[in-house]
């Protein structure tokens, strides 16, 4: 049989293998609990079959495929689990938490509204999925995958109460589909799942709300399972969200894909930007009830999230209610550069709060405050020095100043300014839209999606660049917002029902233009993959977007 030439990354061995060859069957020598696969930057099972040369990588869970892969094997475990035990019930993989991924059991009915039947479970049948789930994993059961006909998959996954994924699969217009099977039980994941349950040891489960969540392993420690945050705020935004989803009729991207194809977009379109300004106008309703004590708004939230939109229309809507907001920018309290504080590797750190002069913040703002007048500074980014140009600001009676920043929700950032004066607002894009039943959308693949067709349209950034950074961005964010998301006094939901149909029209090509040999080559065809399951809309649809639309700050044409 002929040999193949195959370079493995890990050892920088050139190996020669026989045609044929798995990659599960050439890690056996590599260590370590290897997950998948890097092929030529093309993310495969350990199933896949070598039959010509390649440079290889194997992925363990310390690599962000190979945490994906990890997580959709378990999933598939537990979907397994529920089939059995609850075999006239569905399970619903709905949006991730900080600790991990909030499921629901349903009953294949809904309520009159749309909303699901939730089946609550108990405490005792919780532990008893997890006991199952444990054998299961114990059993080392190989996971396989069938090439089926579409159609026959499509009445294979209706029959299983599947109804969304069905859905999907027909709206996809291919004859065939590949669908992963345990222990006789189908299911599809949009990516490659582990050869088989015996790595899949660390996980955890805690009932939560309706549901609970499935706890998988920490990164950076995958002998523990992330710790139970109970942020009830940005929990109760997504469980929002999903019940609106589903009073809209849309459970997923199946049903979106028909609204596309039927030509109901623009309707929906309608409906979410409607939706957005009622939230617009309740959280300046709640600032002006407390109008007699909260002077300050400050607006935090993630990259890409509209903070920039959210707080120029929710400035717009306390003006309706006879409020005059007023705009400073945090940026311009950064420290002059010679003090701005340095990361690990020695670089600036402009996202560490030491990075702002909280000092002469908290003097101004307390000044502001006591009905004082301020000369409100700005900053030279390119010498790194902060200047003044008369810019001169006094608070009056109805007066109310607005601003946004990475810290805003840190009580750190003013601890002497009077709490009670401030009203704090988190905004982030938390799409509680799924795939399907048990394949949720990643809140944070949405903003990146965002974050590239905007800074590629403003800033000329190439889209490696942005896929590229993205890790150290969301590092940041995980040090700097998250853990202060719960300090929020209103939660905006920037994310639409109907924007990944939009996103898939201007990122697609972009995505496109990465080539193989490109670091970022892996991710970019992540990414095209998922929209690949995703009807883009045309350019007529789009244009029926309003010109103060959020998605307006990405897409280009807002008017604000």
């Amino acid at each position: 049989m002929e040999n193949i030439s195959i370079y493995i990354e890990n050892t920088s061995a050139q190996v020669a293998v026989p045609m044929g060859t798995t990659l599960k069957e050439i890690s056996e020598n590599i260590g370590g609990n290897i997950l998948a696969a890097l092929v030529d930057n093309k993310l495969k099972s350990l199933d896949y079959k070598v039959i010509n040369p390649h440079n290889v990588r194997f992925i363990d869970y310390g690599h962000p495929d190979g945490r994906r892969t990890y997580i959709r094997s378990l999933c598939f475990v537990l979907q397994k689990v529920v089939h059995e035990m609850f075999p006239d019930k569905v399970l619903a993989i709905d949006y991730a938490l900080p600790s991990g991924l909030y499921c629901e059991i349903r009953e294949r009915k809904v309520l009159e509204d749309g909303r699901p039947h939730v089946y609550f479970v108990t405490d005792a049948e919780l532990e008893a999925i997890q006991a199952r789930m444990k054998e299961i994993v114990a059993a080392d059961l190989p996971f396989t995958k069938k090439m089926m006909a579409m159609d026959e998959a499509a009445e294979l996954f209706e029959a299983n109460g599947q109804r969304e994924k069905a859905r999907l699969l027909k709206t996809l217009g291919r004859f065939h589909y590949n669908v992963y099977w345990l222990d006789g039980l189908a299911d599809t994941f949009y990516g490659p799942l582990t050869t088989s349950t015996g790595c899949l040891t660390t996980f955890d489960m805690s009932g939560f709300n309706d549901g609970f969540c499935l706890q998988y392993p920490m990164d950076g420690d995958p002998g523990r399972v992330l710790p139970m945050k109970r942020q009830s705020k940005l929990a109760t935004a997504l469980k929002e969200h999903s019940d609106w989803c589903s009073v809209m009729g849309v459970k997923g991207v199946g049903t979106l894909n028909r609204k596309v194809l039927s030509g109901e977009i623009v309707d929906l379109i309608n409906l979410s930007e409607a939706l957005h300004e009622r939230k617009y106008a309740d959280i300046a309703d709640q600032i002006y009830a407390r109008r007699g004590s909260v002077k300050i708004v400050f607006i935090a939230g993630p990259s890409s999230s509209g903070k920039t939109s959210t707080s120029k229309r929710l400035a717009i809507q306390c003006r309706i209610l006879g409020l005059n907001p007023k705009v400073i920018e945090l940026d311009n309290y950064f420290v002059d550069r010679e003090f701005t504080p340095r990361d690990e590797k020695g670089e600036y750190d402009f996202e560490a709060l030491g990075a702002m002069d909280l000092d002469f913040l908290g003097k101004q703002l307390n000044e502001l405050l006591e009905g004082r007048e301020v000369e409100i500074p700005r900053f030279d980014f390119k010498e790194g020095r902060r200047y003044f140009i008369g810019d001169m600001m006094q608070l009056h009676d109805k007066d109310i100043l607005i601003m946004e920043g990475i810290h805003a929700l840190n009580p750190a950032m003013i601890p002497g300014v009077d709490s009670s004066k401030v009203f704090r607002v988190y905004a982030s894009a938390l799409t509680s839209l799924s795939i399907d039943e048990n394949n949720n959308i990643s809140t944070s693949d949405n903003r990146m999606l965002r974050r590239m067709i905007r800074d590629n349209r403003t800033r000329g950034v190439i889209p490696e660049e942005t896929i590229m950074r993205w890790q150290s961005v969301r590092r940041g964010e995980n040090r700097n917002i998250f853990p202060f998301q719960e300090n929020a006094d209103a939660v905006f939901n920037s994310a639409h029902i109907f924007e990944l149909p939009v996103l898939k029209y201007y990122a697609e090509p972009l995505l496109r233009r990465i080539s193989p040999n490109s670091p970022a080559y892996t991710e970019a065809s992540r990414m095209l993959k998922f929209l690949d399951y995703i009807v883009a809309l045309s350019p007529a649809e789009i244009a029926a977007i309003p010109p103060t639309s959020i998605l307006r700050e990405f897409i280009a044409g807002q008017t604000l």
